[in-house]
């Protein structure tokens, strides 16, 4: 049996005939001769009998259609616990982000929701290949996830919300005979050592893009995923490397230079199971990643 079964019996009881139920609940009287029959094969006794033209009630059937009273005023008590869970600001939201977006976005969303009656945000870093961030959203919320600006769209089983289309820089030290120039060219920086990702982390389908320009395959000496790492090691002297234009902390003794000739851009996304943003606070973090990243790409974050 199923709640709508038991209401057709309830509504049979109080009402006194399958027409008059099915006028009621705006369906045809066979639908609601088909249900009570499904009905009636769950249960080992009569439910209905016919008095005339009439059909009525046993004493089993009144019995649970009082029955059904009570699971519709139980349903009714759950509808609205989940309509007050889905309207409440102030409940857990997770958040995962890969690094550099984690170090950019987490101090903004972590100030703005200080307040009585925000959301509880739990962070965490989830540095993954790009084609791995659509399945942590089983496990988040909310996902801040990269990929470059030409490729492939995420899964449609994920809602995506752009934050940041961040340009990528040539990082190199302060005192480097190229840090003169305004801009690079794939020719200017294929000679150098480079400081690169792992497989399948994005930024390394830029560097490729780089080689394919400059017609040379570039010298990787260093595979770093961590940008804040990188920086130190590229004013070592340990090679140039590609570095986000805003959401990595300026280092003193680097200097960052745009790429002329390849496309070099990634987009920072929010990611979501479509689902989630039925809760207000989700919306709410959301909304506060956004202007988060507002900020930051107009160079006002701390």
């Amino acid at each position: 049996m199923d709640e709508r079964q038991l209401r057709i019996l309830r509504e049979l009881g109080e009402l006194g005939s399958v027409t008059a139920v099915a006028e009621a609940l705006l369906v045809t009287p066979s639908a609601i001769s088909q249900q009570l029959r499904l009905l009636q094969r769950s249960i080992p006794v009569p439910l209905t009998e016919r008095q005339g033209r009439r059909l009525v009630l046993t004493d089993a059937g009144q019995a649970l259609a009082r029955a059904a009273i009570e699971v519709e005023t139980a349903l009714a008590r759950a509808l609205h616990s989940v309509g007050e869970f889905l309207d409440h600001e102030e409940g857990e939201v997770s958040v995962a982000a890969f690094h550099s977006a984690g170090t950019a976005f987490f101090p903004p969303l972590l100030r703005a929701l200080t307040g009585p009656g925000a959301p509880v945000v739990r962070l965490a870093d989830e540095d993954v290949a790009q084609e791995d961030f659509p399945r942590l959203t089983r496990a988040y919320d909310l996902v801040l996830a990269h990929r470059l600006d030409h490729a492939p769209p995420w899964p449609d089983t994920v809602t995506v919300t752009t934050l940041l289309r961040e340009p990528l820089d040539v990082a190199m030290p302060a005192g480097h005979p190229l840090a003169a120039r305004r801009r690079v060219t794939p020719r200017d920086v294929a000679d150098q050592p480079w400081i690169t990702v792992h497989e399948g982390f994005p930024v390394l389908a830029t560097i490729e893009a780089i080689a394919a320009a400059a017609g040379r395959r570039l010298r990787l000496a260093h595979r770093i995923n961590e940008f804040t790492v990188v920086a130190e090691a590229v004013a070592a002297g340990g090679g140039l490397a590609l570095m986000p234009r805003w959401t990595v902390r300026p280092h003193p003794d680097l200097v960052l230079r745009p790429l002329s000739g390849v496309q070099a851009r990634r987009h920072i996304d929010a990611l979501h199971r479509p689902e989630r943003t039925a809760r207000a606070a989700v919306r709410t973090v959301l909304t506060e990643l956004r202007r988060a990243a507002h900020t930051i790409q107009k160079g006002e974050s701390a």
